[in-house]
């Protein structure tokens, strides 16, 4: 056994924040952004919390599955950087809808819905759960430099959240991970200890452009030619494919490198930047409430992200 997703829901700040806005505060403009990227605009925490939106991720996520937070046997929540050290995200999430059942959170960047997808296969396999919901959400404003146009450019704030239950529309899935802090990095920042003797550095992400898109290109190539292979298919056999949404140029690479139709490619990325491990199912949500998924659909999903890590899977859509 291993799952099938009960329903969906996402969560993303009012404030909008455009190309042309943002060339205001750096030296770029909306044309230099959109030719590079895909990116129009994206959603900028300004009185939301990161709790507040996986609150609101996880209701409209129970309410699309017809589940209550009673019924949750586990949360798992996938982000960077919750409000706290400690308590965990998950555990807010928790309290906050009510649920009584184990939650945790778990760090793999872009990759982390994947991942946090892996987990939950191996309790219902177990036969531990019978609901679990997953949160995947991160506030990357709050971790920007604005000065450098290089990367703030990429990023916006959000998330989405999908309920599993008993099922066996999981065909594959496989994570990877490369330990580099070369290409992506992003330090802890202020450090209260006064025995500590490493210099201290800002708590803002530090990437490696060039080295993160040839990652990126092979890893959305490589993860959804494996996840096809290992569930018994074929790549004309999906339906729809939902990639990492960092940006247009490497789902383009990609698309060009297999063999499924770039009209299959699920594409959101003008409209939200990569919001980390909220970009999968960002996208996922949106297909699910826009029609674009009919059941019995394949769907191939695949991230990529700091770490350096990889998630990639092949779903049957029941819903």
């Amino acid at each position: 056994m291993s799952f099938t997703i009960l329903g969906t829901g996402r969560a993303i700040p009012e404030y909008v924040l455009t190309n042309d806005e943002l060339s205001t505060m750096v030296d770029t403009n909306d044309e230099w952004i959109r030719t590079r990227t895909g990116i129009e605009e994206r959603h900028i925490c300004k009185k939301e919390t990161i709790t507040e939106l996986c609150v609101e991720a996880a209701n409209n996520a129970l309410e699309n599955a017809g589940v209550t937070a009673a019924e949750l046997d586990l949360i798992i929540c996938s982000t960077m950087r919750g409000e706290n050290l400690t308590p965990s995200q998950g555990c807010m999430i928790q309290k906050e809808i009510g649920a009584t059942c184990p939650a945790f959170d778990v760090n793999a960047a872009c990759s982390g819905f994947v991942y946090a997808l892996d987990i939950a296969a191996g309790y219902f396999e177990r036969k531990r759960v019978k609901k679990v919901l997953i949160v995947s959400m991160d506030n990357l404003s709050n971790i920007t430099n604005w000065t450098d146009r290089s990367t703030c450019v990429l990023f916006g704030d959000g998330g989405a959240a999908a309920v599993l239950g008993e099922g066996n529309d999981l065909l594959s899935i496989h994570i990877t991970a490369v330990g580099n802090d070369a290409a992506i990095r992003i330090p802890h920042g202020t450090n209260s200890s006064p025995f500590y003797e490493h210099e201290e550095e800002r708590a803002v992400l530090y990437m490696a452009g060039n080295d993160v898109y040839r990652f990126a290109t092979a890893a959305m190539t490589n993860g959804i030619k494996k996840a096809v292979e290992d569930a018994g298919l074929e790549q004309k056999d999906i339906d729809c494919v939902i990639p990492h949404q960092a940006n247009i140029r490497i789902i383009n690479t990609a698309a060009k490198n297999l063999d499924i139709p770039r009209d299959r490619f699920f594409c959101d990325v003008q409209h939200y930047g990569n919001t980390s491990s909220g970009s999968v199912p960002i996208a996922l949500d949106e297909a699910n409430r826009s029609g674009v998924l009919n059941k019995g659909d394949i769907i191939a999903m695949c991230a990529f992200g700091g770490g350096l890590t990889t998630g990639s899977c092949v779903i049957r859509w029941n819903k």
